[in-house]
């Protein structure tokens, strides 16, 4: 992939958006970048005190009666602070100004359209953000953090956002990558001055210094199994018989009466579902549907429908009556979860039983659980928690997207195909085009050899203003 040229333009537009969220609130932004941001902001508002560089300034927000032509004179129409960023000491490496008036649309909006009537553009979505990449400012990974961030729905997935945003994963990888970069530097030494008796690294040399890269990159690759679940969260599956306490057992998971819950068998019709954080892993939690025979119309679709998310869902909980017998009906669903990731768990367990207790159900650990009582939901949680991460742990700069991990993987397969022709006395010009590629993977991560088609792409993801 060709390098990126990332030297900041000095011609490029000003850019302007409001970047606080759609709607009323008690502060709206709208912020400012390029050569221009200054000159214009400038005429949007009447400063109280020159502008100053990181210092907030008073100012009234100017009102030109664009909606009343024979009005000529400007008036006020709010106050706001005013703050600008003097180049190259700014997000974007530009003069950046941000106006924080009230957070009223209207005020927002005027603010906005005069911005592009004195001479700015209205940002691209992520735009903000591209600048500073391209400026050196942040690398790759950063610049998706603050997308992340921005997205996180728990205090897990904000630390973890908060930590990638201050290079934790451009930190794993800047070791391997000049160890790998001083590899490279050794052989091309040998191939290009060869004919002057440079030294060339013998083949063990070579094998001993790709082995000792493959490592580090492998337990960052490991570190994807946990990653993608705190960035993406899973979606757990309630199934079983009418009547076993799947709403019970769905509300005390959310913690609150979110299904409706009778003693007649059959009452949910349809799924319900609900997010919930569990340890900093977001899981949507979906209660289903009995699973019967019905002649009923529509708890025949609401029992299609369970079927439906017991096929997409990541995890799955079988909740089995402990008061009744196994029925065809679990037999079945035990058999349909085989293989899968899944729980089972013996509800009503404070009740008098029609069986005896069960520690094991079709090879898999039965949880002795109570709906009523709280009996084994905290050792619910636990499993359900084990479950989801497979026992991976927490850990600094853990990859968190497919685009992340599909670099690892593409580095370690070359490196393995530079460790085999190296094994087999292959030239060190062939071998180089393997380590290349590892290189040019793991440049990828951080965005030094990333196409402008996959830059585009993550960008255009974030939101306006961003």
């Amino acid at each position: 992939m060709p390098e990126l040229d990332k030297t900041p333009e000095t011609n490029v537009d000003t850019i302007a958006a409001v970047s606080t969220p759609v709607g009323r609130g008690g502060i709206g932004i709208v912020r400012l970048s390029g050569q221009q941001a200054v000159s214009i902001a400038v005429q949007l508002v009447s400063l109280r005190q020159p502008l100053d560089h990181a210092r907030a300034r008073l100012a009234d927000v100017l009102d030109a009666g664009g909606d009343e032509p024979e009005r000529t004179e400007v008036s006020r129409i709010d106050e706001a602070l005013v703050t600008w960023f003097a180049a190259p000491n700014s997000y974007t490496a530009e003069d950046v100004v941000e106006i924080a008036a009230h957070g009223s649309p209207v005020v927002l909006e005027m603010l906005l359209r005069r911005a592009l009537d004195l001479g700015a553009r209205l940002a691209e979505p992520g735009e903000f953000t591209q600048r500073a990449f391209l400026a050196g400012r942040i690398d790759l990974t950063q610049a998706e953090a603050v997308r992340d961030l921005i997205e996180a729905q728990t205090l897990t997935q904000a630390r973890l956002a908060a930590s990638q945003m201050g290079g934790a994963l451009s930190r794993r990888v800047a070791p391997i990558k000049q160890s790998l970069v001083d590899l490279i530097a050794l052989l091309e030494a040998g191939i290009d001055f060869a004919e002057d008796d440079v030294d060339v690294a013998p083949q063990s040399e070579i094998a001993e210094r790709i082995n000792a890269l493959t490592p580090p990159l492998v337990a960052l690759e490991a570190s994807f199994a946990r990653g993608r679940i705190v960035h993406d969260g899973l979606t757990l599956a309630i199934v079983g018989r009418p009547n076993a306490g799947k709403s019970s057992l769905f509300n005390r998971l959310v913690e609150r009466d979110r299904a409706i819950v009778t003693a007649t068998p059959g009452t949910t019709r349809d799924t319900v579902t609900e997010r919930i954080s569990l340890d900093g892993i977001p899981l949507e939690l979906v209660d289903t549907a009995g699973l019967r025979e019905s002649l009923e119309e529509v708890e025949q679709l609401g029992i299609a429908r369970s079927r439906e998310a017991l096929a997409d869902a990541s995890l799955v909980l079988v909740v089995l009556d402990a008061t009744q017998p196994l029925n065809e009906e679990e037999h079945r669903l035990l058999e349909a979860v085989e293989g899968r990731p899944a729980l089972v768990a013996i509800n009503k367990s404070d009740l008098k039983r029609g069986v005896s207790p069960i520690d094991e159900i079709a090879g898999r650990p039965a949880l002795q659980t109570s709906a009523l009582t709280g009996e084994g939901i905290p050792a619910l949680r636990e499993r359900i928690l084990a479950l989801a991460t497979g026992g991976a742990a927490s850990e600094p700069g853990m990859l968190t997207s497919l685009r992340h991990h599909h670099a690892i993987t593409t580095a370690l397969a070359a490196l393995a195909d530079a460790a085999q022709a190296n094994a087999n006395s292959i030239p060190h010009e062939m071998i180089l085009l393997d380590l290349y590629r590892a290189l040019w993977s793991l440049d990828s991560l951080t965005g030094q050899t990333t196409s402008d088609d996959i830059l585009n792409l993550i960008f255009s993801t974030f939101c306006i203003g961003k």
